[in-house]
Formats: structure tokens, C-alpha cells, sequence
């Protein structure tokens, strides 16, 4: 069973998985990735006015083999350890940064609100996969480490106190990290684009994290395996109302 090293999360907020996947399985989801890009495109949107990132946040639609992503059991395994019980799925996306030429940019953030009542106070953890190689030329993933014990401060304060570290690896490079830590994507001037896969795991008895990706009925409802049925039976409204519309029937005339 793959293991994670929980004291550099209970440190820092975060933790880097070397080798949660083969060079084999990055090459594959790396071109799935790609053949959304360019076969999905309609599904691919601009995040806000002032970002460099597009995003596809359905991707178990429009692709759905990344399903062996989000359950793979170097990822899965090591994020259940981490929340101290079972995940469901609440969103997963597809993001792209292009190269661009401008100031670098950054904007820190927290996703939500830190859960006081979880012994790391850990709601959610959001794991990101590079698909591209990330060094000190391309856009990166940044993060302010933040130790579970920390007084949680403003984003001027928590920088001015532990700084940021700039997440740097080959393709294949998993990120594993409480998303109430504060962080962000870096643009950078650039002629490399930044390629991610993005999956965020909660509570299975927690709330609902966003409305942004749809979850299929395939795998809340008809899948053989009850556990894949739970991993993805946390439904937000986007779900339902989908499932909803395109269950509908008409009496015939």
C-alpha cells in the first residue's frame, strides 16, 4: 500500500509524491489530456477575467478514462491516510497555462475555510499532477508551507512568516496539499506551457465543494463497485440537475 509521509504534511500543508505514477501511465494521461484540448475545445473556459489559465472542469465527461486517475491507488490511498478515513470526489479539472510574455503573476489564496474540527484541519485535499516538466522557466504550482499547529493569518502575514515554495518536477509529479493553505498558480514569462490534471478529494459526510464539474451516473449510480459508487456519491446540484434534465421522458402521443 503507497504511503505518505504525514510528518512533512502535518509541517507544511502539503506533500510531493515522486512516484504515485509510472513514466507509462503519465504518457497516457498526459495524451488524453491532449486530445481534450483539441477535440473538447468547446468545454475549455478562461478562470476570470485577469487569469492565464483555461480550464476543462468536466472532464469525466468528456474524457472519461481519467476515472483511473482520480482512483488510482498511489493517490487515493496516501490522500485517505490524510484525511484519516473515506474521500469522496467533489470537482476535477483539466487547466492549462499557455506561454506568455508578460510580468510574473500570482494571486494567493485560500480555497476555504481550514476545518478545525479534523485533527489537521484538512476539509479537502487537492491533488495536482504536472503533465509537463516544471523547473524555474515554466509556470509553476506555489504554496506557503503552514503546519497544522499554525495560527492561521492573512495572506500578507502568512507569506511575510513562512514564505513560498515554488513546486518544481518531472511530468508525473503529484502535489497532494490541503487547499485551505494558502497558495497559487505562478505566471510566468515564458515560452513553456503548464499542463495539470486536478482532482479534490473531501469528506465522504462533509459538504459539497463546488458546482463546477458534473459527476456521472455511471459512477454514482450504476458502477458494480458500492465503493466507487461512494467515492463519487457526494453529488453537487450541477450533478443532479443533469442527471434530472437528461432523464426526462415524455409520454408518448
Amino acid at each position: 500500500m503507497p504511503f505518505v509521509d504525514l510528518d512533512f504534511f502535518k509541517a507544511n500543508g502539503y506533500v510531493i509524491l515522486d512516484d504515485a505514477l509510472t513514466q507509462e501511465e503519465t504518457t497516457r494521461f498526459t495524451a488524453l489530456y491532449d486530445r481534450d484540448r483539441a477535440e473538447r475545445w468547446y468545454n475549455w473556459r478562461l478562470i476570470g477575467p485577469n487569469s492565464h489559465q483555461t480550464v476543462n472542469c468536466d472532464p469525466l465527461i468528456t474524457t472519461p478514462e481519467i476515472d483511473d486517475f482520480i482512483r488510482h491507488p498511489g493517490i487515493l490511498e496516501p490522500i485517505r491516510q490524510i484525511m484519516g478515513g473515506p474521500v469522496c470526489v467533489s470537482e476535477t479539472c483539466f487547466r492549462h497555462i499557455a506561454p506568455y510574455d508578460g510580468t510574473q503573476c500570482q494571486h494567493w489564496h485560500r480555497d476555504r475555510t481550514h476545518d478545525l474540527t479534523h485533527p489537521l484541519r484538512t476539509a479537502y485535499v487537492h491533488a495536482m499532477v504536472y503533465l509537463t516538466d516544471v523547473h524555474e522557466k515554466p509556470h509553476c504550482f506555489s504554496i506557503s508551507p503552514e503546519a497544522y499547529t499554525d495560527p492561521i493569518l492573512d495572506a500578507d502575514a502568512q507569506l511575510a512568516k513562512r514564505g513560498s515554495v515554488d513546486i518544481y518536477g518531472p511530468a508525473g509529479t503529484v502535489v497532494l496539499f490541503n487547499l485551505s493553505v494558502l497558495h497559487t498558480a505562478t505566471a510566468r514569462p515564458t515560452s513553456c506551457e503548464r499542463k495539470t490534471l486536478q482532482t479534490y478529494y473531501g469528506h465522504r459526510d462533509g459538504p459539497v465543494l463546488s458546482h463546477n464539474s458534473t459527476l456521472p451516473a455511471r459512477l454514482w449510480r450504476d458502477h458494480p463497485d458500492p465503493e466507487v459508487l461512494a467515492l463519487y456519491g457526494n453529488l453537487n446540484e450541477k450533478s443532479r440537475l443533469y442527471t434530472e434534465a437528461f432523464e426526462t421522458r415524455n409520454d408518448p402521443p
